[in-house]
């Protein structure tokens, strides 16, 4: 593991401030000091189209005065060196006089891909990488999931009674964990670059799946996988702050034409069996600049994602009941022997209010 040093530290501090904010962009933090370690400047990514984190820090010092000629940048990845809504921030370096950067992780963007290194090192800039690299890493998990994978960083929020129930029989699941657990499961969907879901749920609880129960500059974008086109257009997922994204197999023009006129997008991905060719659909959403997809979606489409090994993540919350019966968490099929089992490895166990958190990963799903 990469050491991180406390400026390091601090400017990853600053880049989780971007969390929910510079979606698609990754979050990178920066922070500028003198010979002595004092601070000049600092800053973090903004919206999609704002200025980057080097941008902020160099803004941050011009305010208060202070000279960054000769300053060491700490930043938490790799400076950008292309051209895209905003100017590279290696040359915007280069031009301020920075003497030294300190960059935890190259960037996965083949836009970048060391070009910006190569470029402040040739400008006489001395570059050393690596400190906090897991670290910067793991907040930018979907973002270098989309660069590497060309699909984002798929996430399956779950809330389950301790056996493993998400609805009794007949459908009903309000509530079955803890407004504390509720209100931590928004901030991953404000974490996220887009919520998705299925037309059964839809259908069955009409749900707005945005984020209300924490703050949030931008809402996640909306996705619905929808064979058959059944979306009714006045659904509740409609919404003028964000994109709704349907995905269909089968041709319906008159409904397509209507939920179009709501403002919905319609991509047709026919797969087997008259469904939605799921592994098209994610590197449709990662060509459209998704990088975390959090799902929050019912047994039967939990299930289909599972099997086609298309979940990274699992996002489980338990409540401390016991349903006795109802729905799983996902539809598997049964198995002939325990080495069949789909092996996750636990990445965190948490309390939230009376309920338990567990994130849990698939063996390798982050080697990329």
């Amino acid at each position: 593991m990469a050491h991180t040093t406390p400026l390091i530290h601090q400017a990853l501090g600053l880049a989780a401030q971007a969390l929910f904010l510079s979606s698609p962009n990754p979050r990178v933090g920066c922070i500028l000091t003198d010979s002595s370690g004092a601070i000049l400047g600092q800053g973090f990514t903004q919206q999609a189209g704002g200025p980057h984190a080097e941008v902020m820090a160099l803004r941050d010092a011009a305010a208060a005065g202070r000279d960054v000629r000769g300053a060491t940048a700490y930043v938490t990845l790799e400076p950008c060196s292309h051209h895209g809504r905003t100017g590279p921030c290696c040359d915007a370096l280069i031009a301020a006089g920075i003497r030294k950067v300190v960059a935890s992780v190259a960037d996965p963007n083949p836009l970048v891909g060391g070009q910006g290194f190569e470029r402040l090192r040739a400008a006489g800039v001395e570059v050393e990488i690596g400190p906090g690299s897991e670290a910067s890493r793991e907040l930018n998990i979907g973002f270098f999931s989309r660069m590497v994978r060309k699909t984002p960083w798929v996430r399956m929020k779950v809330a389950a009674s301790l056996d493993g129930f998400t609805a009794l029989p007949h459908g009903v699941s309000q509530w079955i964990t803890s407004p504390e657990a509720r209100a931590d499961g928004h901030a991953w969907r404000a974490r996220a670059c887009a919520v998705l879901t299925g037309i059964g749920t839809v259908l069955e609880d009409d749900p707005q799946l945005d984020v209300r129960e924490v703050a949030t500059p931008r809402q996640p974008h909306m996705v619905v996988v929808d064979s058959q086109l059944q979306t009714p257009p006045d659904a509740r997922l409609f919404a003028p702050q964000r994109q709704l994204f349907i995905y269909a197999a089968s041709e319906h023009p008159e409904r397509q034409k209507a939920l179009e006129a709501r403002g919905a997008t319609v991509i047709h991905l026919p797969g087997p069996h008259g469904k939605v060719d799921l592994p098209a659909m994610l590197r449709d959403l990662a060509a459209r600049g998704v990088n975390e997809l959090h799902m929050e979606a019912g047994h039967k489409l939990n299930g289909s994602f599972a099997r086609e090994g298309l979940v990274d993540e699992w996002l489980t919350y338990l409540a401390p009941k016991l349903l006795g019966s109802g729905r799983g968490m996902a539809a598997l099929a049964p198995l002939d022997a325990l080495d069949q089992a789909l092996a996750l490895q636990f990445r965190s166990v948490d309390r939230v209010g009376p309920d338990l958190r567990i994130l849990a990963r698939a063996p390798g799903r982050d080697q990329f």
